[in-house]
């Protein structure tokens, strides 16, 4: 075998003008660099902050003036209710006698509050007058609030019902009635269909530069937005996250919390979103207060600070690439002469030697690099000189074992050295690599080493062997195996000379493999081994011809021999490299 030298794998690794370069931008353009995204960072947190406290008031101060509304509208309901008592009228509201004078208290009350859109008062019957602008039986979902509304009063419960959207513009509205009562007995309802158009107003008015501000109840349900085209009061907005973690909470508790980065649509697109919900714990609603991060940054000017910034670090960089490029070629240059005679060295050719010039360092290591190829040139001769000899060694104790192990039977004098020849040729046939083919010589020279373990008298018997003596001479692939199984350098070569005898249809031994199974170094040496035992004379049968062997091997092909080795053998002997005639062995 060949001396041969391995070429390591290459890395890729970083040139030196690179490292210069990188090495430039390190000292000049990371630090400007960090010092940017560590002010933006600062400057986003800042903002952040300052947002969140913007929130908090207004949604504080939002909810104080609903809060409040609610109050003075609930106290009017109140007063309303006594200057009935005080008329006599509250336990006649549905007298159609005394309607008109109902219907007149009615409209002042209507005309002086212009949140009123309708105001109603019925008895126990539920019959009773009205006043106001708005026909609430013209409204299905309004008439359903009132039937809602009668039933919480016959309870003595003040009522507010679920957001309701009125007129084509979806303006938002609610029911809130109270019960009438008579020493401590029901005797009617007083109730009120309520405009949020002031809370709208007041959300329109904080609405502004990328802020939302918006009313949900505690269901999720939108009570008023400044967008009644898109989120009509009683929307479902529980798919917000915000809207979500406020509605997670109890009812009656009063909070105010800032949610400081979530993820929204805002306007068909998905942001990145601040909010703040402050909670309203009397009515069950919650004012929730959103914007954009990337338009509160655009108010802030740190997209211009940004943009500033990186114009700032880009040329800073620019120059130390520059530099930084320049410094690197001085240094090189030299370098990579260097490498160009290290890299011929390493393809083998050991006279190359490296120019000794540039700095004094550089020459330095040339020289040295020189004196060191010598010394290598001198030591790769005397090396294959050695690898060749024992090479040769190698082979010629495997030979001699080999024909030592044919010797011990007369009629396989030579036989090793024969299937050695053909496996070869049928390796070649098949494609095999030079390293393949080299393994396979071995193995096929040693594929009967086990019969050195196998009793002469069976081994040189002349006639038929007994079942018993069978069984002793099928150990031979085993013991052979075990053999050479202590040498590390002839492990490559074992399945060779322990499944020789393997079958495809798995009939073979010593353990019945089958197919795919069995290595093809086996199956290749099986084959020859069967071509050498029926073309030469044995005790057991006379020389074939090469055809009539074929013949018969043939028609195993498939079930004993792997058909694709069988071909390939037929192949080398109709191209005329494979000759052999029947021949007696002398003994």
């Amino acid at each position: 075998m060949p001396l041969q030298f391995s070429k390591p794998a290459r890395k890729h690794r970083p040139r030196l003008l690179l490292l210069v370069l990188g090495a430039m931008l390190l000292v000049s353009a990371l630090p400007l660099g960090l010092y940017h995204f560590q002010v933006l960072r600062l400057s986003q947190e800042k903002l952040t902050d300052t947002e969140s406290v913007q929130q908090t008031e207004l949604t504080r101060s939002v909810g104080q003036e609903i809060q409040l509304f609610d109050v003075n509208l609930y106290q009017q309901l109140i007063s309303e209710r006594q200057i009935l008592a005080l008329t006599g009228l509250l336990d006649r509201v549905n007298d159609p006698v005394r309607a008109p004078q109902v219907t007149r208290l009615l409209e002042n009350f209507v005309a002086s509050n212009p949140n009123i859109l309708y105001l109603t008062a019925v008895g126990t019957d539920a019959k009773g007058g009205g006043a106001g602008n708005f026909r609430a039986d013209q409204d299905p979902f309004v008439g359903k609030a009132l039937q809602r509304a009668f039933s919480a009063c016959l309870q003595s419960v003040v009522f507010r019902s679920e957001p309701l959207a009125l007129g084509p513009d979806n303006r938002p509205a609610f029911v809130m009635a109270i019960p009438l009562e008579v020493s401590e007995q029901f005797s009617g309802m007083l109730a009120a269909v309520v405009s949020l158009d002031s809370v709208l107003r007041r959300l329109e008015e904080t609405s502004v530069r990328g802020r939302t501000v918006f009313v949900v109840d505690h269901s999720g349900h939108v009570i008023a937005h400044p967008n009644t085209r898109r989120f009509v009061p009683g929307t479902d907005l529980r798919s917000s996250y915000i809207v979500a973690q406020a509605s997670g909470l109890p009812k009656d508790l009063r909070t105010t919390a800032t949610v400081q980065r979530f993820s929204d649509i805002e306007e068909g697109q998905k942001a990145e979103l601040i909010g703040t919900f402050s909670t309203i714990p009397d009515l069950g609603w919650t004012v929730i207060a959103q914007r954009s991060l990337e338009q509160a940054r655009d108010d802030a000017g740190v997209r211009e600070l940004n943009a500033q910034a990186l114009t700032f670090v880009l040329v800073v960089t620019a120059a130390a690439v520059v530099l930084g490029y320049l410094f690197a070629v001085g240094i090189s240059t030299p370098i990579r002469a260097l490498a160009a005679s290290t890299r011929a060295i390493s393809r083998g050719e050991f006279h190359e030697r490296a120019p000794v010039r540039g700095a004094a360092e550089i020459s330095e290591l040339a020289q040295t690099f020189n004196n060191m190829a010598g010394d290598i040139e001198s030591f790769v001769a005397r090396l294959k000189q050695a690898a060749e000899e024992n090479r040769e060694l190698f082979l010629g104790s495997i030979r001699m074992l080999a024909a030592a192990i044919d010797e011990k039977d007369p009629y396989t004098r030579g036989h090793s050295d024969r299937v050695a020849k053909y496996s070869v040729m049928i390796g070649q046939q098949l494609g095999l690599s030079p390293e393949e083919l080299d393994r396979l010589r071995i193995s096929a020279l040693l594929h009967d080493v086990g019969k050195i373990g196998v009793d002469d008298r069976v081994l040189k018997k002349p006639g038929a062997l007994t079942a018993e003596e069978f069984q002793i001479m099928k150990q031979h692939p085993s013991k052979g195996a075990n053999i050479m199984r202590p040498v590390p350098q002839l492990k490559d070569m074992l399945p060779g000379i322990e499944l020789h005898h393997e079958h495809m249809d798995g009939r073979g031994y010593p353990y019945g493999l089958k197919g795919e199974e069995i290595p093809l170094m086996a199956r290749i040496i099986a084959v020859s081994d069967t071509l050498d035992a029926m073309t030469t004379n044995r005790p057991y049968q006379s020389a074939k011809e090469i055809d009539d062997a074929l013949q018969v091997i043939g028609k195993v092909a498939g079930s004993k021999f792997d058909l694709r080795v069988v071909e390939a053998l037929e192949a080398v002997v109709q191209s005329g490299k494979l000759r052999t005639a029947p021949a007696l062995v002398e003994v």
